[in-house]
């Protein structure tokens, strides 16, 4: 059998945190350069899938290729790391300051991956910056637009929106990282992990990995969108509500659902009322 139990999924889930914890600054720059090119190369498939179907669903039904990709490589994607590295903190299998470190060289990496693939995809959707008739500029023009100015012309509903979007995002995307542990086999973690996938992307949720290709390839396009626009209403409130979705909806939930009664030590502190500079981080 190739089912994993629930219990299981939960020890590798906090192995998986502290190995990515113990990754070195190097290498995780590089996997999250990779990890951050190869979703948004997933997002320009979905867009394509989209455009030629008019079929929304069509493109969330394939935008699960690149996280699986991802995750069977072992490369990075912050996301699902936020709901991963919190764990062994809680567990004191890795400090508070390794974590904080993991997810920054994390985002540098995806910084630079997506933009190296925004650039890059520019150029051929334009022909060289030659041509600027093709569908799918409009389209991750307005995708820009839609994930910054339309927030900021919200004002402050339009910060909770964002942050309740993101929320919901990565509740879904980490569910796909935990999900892939459920098997052994390659087919059952590309099934298994395809689903929570789908889900996020079909509803228009914001993934702050997925914004740090579209929002400055859309810029690069010419769509009417500052760097103040990007990181105030989108980046930084997407990056808070995707740790929130993935930390406390699956990191912390699985965990009171499956952890062993035997070794509860950081639910026991909070319950004796230890101060909080002495809890395990």
């Amino acid at each position: 059998m190739s089912y994993v139990k629930p219990a299981e999924v939960l020890e590798s889930m906090i192995d998986s945190g502290q190995a990515k914890a113990e990754t070195s600054a190097v290498q995780m720059v590089t996997r999250g350069f990779l990890g951050g090119a190869i979703l948004a190369f997933a997002t320009t498939l979905a867009y394509t899938a989209t455009q030629q179907t008019g079929i929304g669903l069509a493109g969330a039904l394939v935008f699960p290729v690149g996280f699986a990709i991802i995750v069977l490589l072992g490369l990075e994607l912050v996301t699902g790391s936020f709901a991963l590295i919190p764990l062994a903190a809680m567990k004191r299998r890795t400090t508070f300051g390794r974590m904080l470190a993991a997810f920054g060289w994390a985002i540098a990496g995806h910084l630079l991956g997506c933009a190296f693939y925004a650039a890059l995809y520019c150029l051929v959707i334009t022909k060289m910056g030659t041509d600027m008739s093709n569908p799918l500029i409009q389209t991750i023009v307005q995708a820009s637009e839609s994930k910054t100015a339309a927030y900021r012309q919200m004002g402050g509903e339009g910060m909770a929106l964002v942050v309740l979007k993101a929320v919901l995002c990565n509740w879904m995307v980490t569910l796909g990282a935990v999900m892939a542990m459920t098997s052994k086999s390659t087919g059952g973690k590309i099934a298994a992990m395809w689903l929570p996938i789908l889900i996020f992307f079909a509803q228009g949720f914001e993934h702050a990995v997925v914004n740090m290709f579209v929002i400055p390839a859309g810029m690069m396009l010419g769509a009417n969108v500052g760097f103040a626009d990007w990181w105030l209403w989108n980046q930084l409130p997407v990056l808070l509500g995707n740790l929130l979705g993935g930390l406390v909806f699956t990191g912390v939930m699985l965990y009171l659902s499956h952890a062993s009664k035997r070794e509860p030590e950081y639910l026991t502190a909070v319950s004796k009322g230890v101060k909080a500079s002495e809890e395990p981080v």
